[in-house]
């Protein structure tokens, strides 16, 4: 396919809901997608830290070592993030830090869950118009490896701590000495306008979090990056109250209680429920899986690192960093109307798809982003779309890591093209790609023919 005519299918009009354009593929085949990438220099700090196609800008911002507004400086680790406000020009993201570290928390005190520790969240007003990053400010601390999260129909943002541990536990990390005063593994929500109040969400469980969403009827669809992995709904005593519980769940295919491998693309499944009885008691008699346990016990179902989520109309995307027959990564597609599970990708080898993470669909268009958080010595942002004429999917890369610094910005120093993207997400007109890079840690905004 050549690329005008890739690009005039993504500029067909007509095309929600976006994931009516996502049927059962065969694997996809590569496409010429924007074109070749070459390094194209940062407007804000004028080196060239992206690989994009031509006719793409960008311009980076809150980088790890800026000043919050609140207290401290931007941490590092740039992981999971999402616009929680849009108001014209100007948009609220909230951004997660992946750090397990003990130097105590950064940003008020008001949004620290347990003083001791370093992970956590930062919120970022940025005026698209003008270039400019408006408000940089701490809003939740105190948290351990805040990986990914998701976002609500409420304007606010669920941070998802990726490690398990009990209040009390002690021991030595980094030359300091630590004890935690409470337990971790939780998710906790940051509101768009003012910094999060620090409560452990514990009916959504104690486990290993990934990301999480809420769906349209209040549903709370939740990823656990362990290996093995479960996939994990919340059905909410009150929508739209997640302090009030509800009933947590674990996904079961009872024809096939292992999904890691040995699977074909495009096969679907019938899925039902088992409940979590006991969802705060992620630390077991067996280690710090009590969560899994639990619905393994009554035939649920297991993955391998579930990672990104995130949904369309009626159907629900996620991936799996290393699953499938060649451990390179799969994508999954649930609909809920259905109750059914699909197989939606899977990688034949890490040379096409290495390790998928966070992913995002287009608003508008039949386009999915996924990050990649691979060993490969570079990292890529790939764009998977499908043809409107019922053919495979196409796949190409639209940018890649290219962040070599000698102290140029912040005294940073080192080649971080391996480090991962993380966070991506589209302004709702789609016009702006939102993502991070993880290391040293910074956040742009890739602006062009999408």
């Amino acid at each position: 396919m050549s690329r005008r005519r890739f690009l005039q299918h993504l500029a067909v009009g007509g095309l929600s809901p976006l994931a009516a354009s996502f049927a059962a593929p065969a694997w996809a085949r590569p496409v010429s997608g924007y074109g070749p990438l070459r390094p194209v220099a940062d407007e804000h700090t004028g080196l060239p830290l992206l690989m994009l196609p031509e006719g793409f800008s960008y311009r980076s911002f809150a980088w790890a070592g800026e000043a919050l507004g609140n207290g401290g400086v931007a941490p590092g680790a740039a992981d999971g993030m999402g616009i929680v406000k849009a108001e014209g020009e100007v948009f609220t993201l909230v951004r997660n830090h992946e750090l397990l570290g003990f130097g105590g928390s950064f940003g008020s005190t008001a949004t620290h869950y347990d003083p001791p520790c370093g992970g956590g969240a930062v919120t970022l007003r940025y005026d698209r118009a003008a270039g400019k990053l408006l408000e940089l400010r701490g809003s939740l601390s105190g948290t351990l490896v805040n990986c990914a999260g998701g976002l609500t129909p409420w304007n606010s943002w669920l941070s998802c701590e990726e490690i398990v541990a009990p209040a009390g536990k002690s021991g030595r990390m980094g030359g300091r000495e630590y004890k935690l005063e409470k337990a971790h593994g939780f998710v906790f929500e940051v509101p768009a306008d003012r910094g999060s109040d620090a409560q452990a969400l514990t009916a959504l469980g104690q486990f290993k979090h990934e990301a999480a969403l809420v769906d349209g009827d209040g549903t709370v669809y939740l990823t656990e990056d362990a290996q093995p992995a479960g996939f994990y709904r919340l059905l909410p005593t009150r929508k739209g109250q997640l302090t009030a519980g509800g009933r947590l769940q674990m996904l079961r295919v009872k024809a096939r209680p292992d999904l890691r491998r040995g699977l074909k693309q495009g096969q679907r499944f019938d899925v039902d429920w088992v409940d979590i009885e006991r969802p705060a008691e992620g630390v077991g008699t067996n280690g710090f899986n009590g969560v899994l346990l639990q619905g393994q016990v009554q035939g649920a179902s297991l993955f391998t690192r579930l990672e990104g989520l995130h949904n369309g109309s009626d159907e629900i995307f996620f991936t799996s960093t290393d699953g499938g027959d060649a451990g390179a990564g799969q994508v999954w597609r649930f609909v809920p109307s259905k109750q059914q599970l699909e197989l939606f990708l899977e990688s034949p080898g890490s040379e096409v798809l290495d390790y998928p993470d966070n992913l995002i669909l287009h608003p508008r268009k039949p386009m999915m982003v996924i990050c990649e958080d691979s060993k490969q010595p570079v990292q890529r942002l790939y764009g998977v779309t499908r043809p409107l004429d019922g053919a495979a999917p196409g796949w190409f890369e639209l940018a890649r890591n290219n962040v070599q610094l000698n102290g140029e910005h912040l005294g940073w120093k080192g080649d971080f093209r391996g480090a991962e993207w993380a966070g991506c997400c589209f302004s709702p007109d789609g016009r702006t790609l939102f993502a991070n890079v993880y290391r040293p840690g910074f956040t742009v905004a890739i602006s062009g023919p999408f």
